[in-house]
């Protein structure tokens, strides 16, 4: 813990002050939650759109709205939750930063490497914290396999096959086209659920070896009012990776849009057993062992909190109160975007990458954990 991090988490008490930026499809999910955790209290919602704003605000009885900069010059915000499209997340938590106040970033945290280690920096410079999804690891599904896996259930975890099949999400998103363009396609948008629930599993990856491909230059969009309307896919919408981690454990993954067949799974195999964990882009779902005594494997219900996006903004509260690390801190977010960044540049060089950066692995979250009972 750095001293200026615990000076700025110390230096109030009671109720964390939260504003959220972006008032999109996104921000009614972590508004359900965010206005329920006692730990927290929602006082603004900006907009760039300030008639949309307002409405989220009416919504969930919170008591201001309009611009982002309004929402930054409110004393009372200690934490911003930037729910902006992916290209503004950088520029969105430096301005909140600037303000004096933490960030919850929606992921991916930044779009390469430079501008994620100037956040972290500035961050580290100010005293603040720089969180970011996904916060799904932080959820009963995933905790209870991480408790399994430290309590020794399947020995020492030596390797994991992860992939994220589906035809993609031009089918079924009314506006899909940033999901297929720079900063979206399988890998950044959904590689980080899965990469967060291996490095936690793992620890830090030492280097990846990878390929890419790409089915369809222009798809369609599949549903909506603009039904119909081609748009141009400029990312792969495929990669397949090896990861090799500095414990000496590896990972096959496969990241999809360009599968007819959908499938979401990690298994994880140690010296005396495998465990399948539930689908990470969720906070619940049990796991399933196999340790040789039952072929069908045994069911273990998932234990904890099943409170869904914002979570991980209830623990940063309590994190920052606390004068502690958060758990989805940005050293773990910032490693998992250098590992996917390394992915996307070892399939288009054709050549292994070293992965650079490191974090410290969070210890499982107390089974007793709920971010909807009050600690603060």
């Amino acid at each position: 813990m750095r001293d200026g991090e615990r000076g700025r988490g110390m230096s109030r008490a009671g109720r964390v002050g939260v504003g959220v930026i972006g008032a999109g499809v996104i921000s009614t999910e972590y508004l359900d939650n965010l206005t329920v955790f006692p730990d927290l209290e929602v006082l603004f919602v900006a907009d760039l759109d300030p008639a949309r704003a307002k409405a989220q605000a009416e919504k969930y009885g919170v008591p201001g709205s309009g611009t982002v900069e309004d929402l930054l010059a409110d004393p009372g915000i200690e934490i911003v939750v930037n729910l902006t499209v992916p290209a503004a997340h950088v520029e969105v938590a430096r301005k909140s930063l600037a303000a004096g106040k933490s960030v919850w970033t929606e992921k991916p945290f930044a779009l390469d490497r430079v501008s994620g280690k100037a956040l972290l920096d500035e961050a580290a410079r100010l005293g603040l914290r720089v969180a970011t999804a996904p916060d799904t690891f932080l959820g009963a599904g995933l905790q209870t396999a991480l408790r399994l896996i430290e309590a020794g259930a399947i020995g020492t975890p030596l390797t994991a096959l992860a992939l994220m099949q589906s035809p993609g999400p031009d089918s079924w998103h009314p506006n899909p086209e940033f999901l297929f363009q720079a900063g979206g396609g399988p890998l950044f948008d959904i590689g980080p659920y899965y990469l967060t629930a291996l490095v936690q599993t793992f620890g830090p990856v030492k280097r990846v070896t990878a390929a890419a491909s790409t089915s369809r230059p222009v798809r369609v969009i599949g549903s909506g009012p603009r039904a119909g309307t081609e748009f141009d896919v400029t990312v792969p919408s495929h990669h397949g990776a090896l990861l090799e981690f500095g414990s000496g454990a590896s990972a096959q993954t496969v990241f999809s849009f360009q599968s007819h067949r959908s499938r979401a799974l990690i298994e994880v195999s140690g010296t005396t057993g495998t465990i399948a964990f539930p689908d990470p882009n969720t906070f619940d779902g049990d796991c399933v062992l196999f340790d040789g005594a039952d072929h069908d494997g045994r069911r273990v219900p998932a234990v904890g909190s099943t409170s869904t996006r914002g979570t991980g903004v209830a623990e940063l509260a309590q994190a920052i109160r606390a004068g502690r690390t958060e758990r989805a801190s940005g050293a773990l977010a910032y490693h998992v975007l250098d590992t996917i960044v390394s992915i996307a540049e070892s399939a288009e060089g054709g050549e292994t990458v070293a992965v650079r950066s490191s974090f410290e692995t969070a210890p499982p979250v107390p089974e007793r954990w709920d971010p909807t009972v009050a600690s603060l």
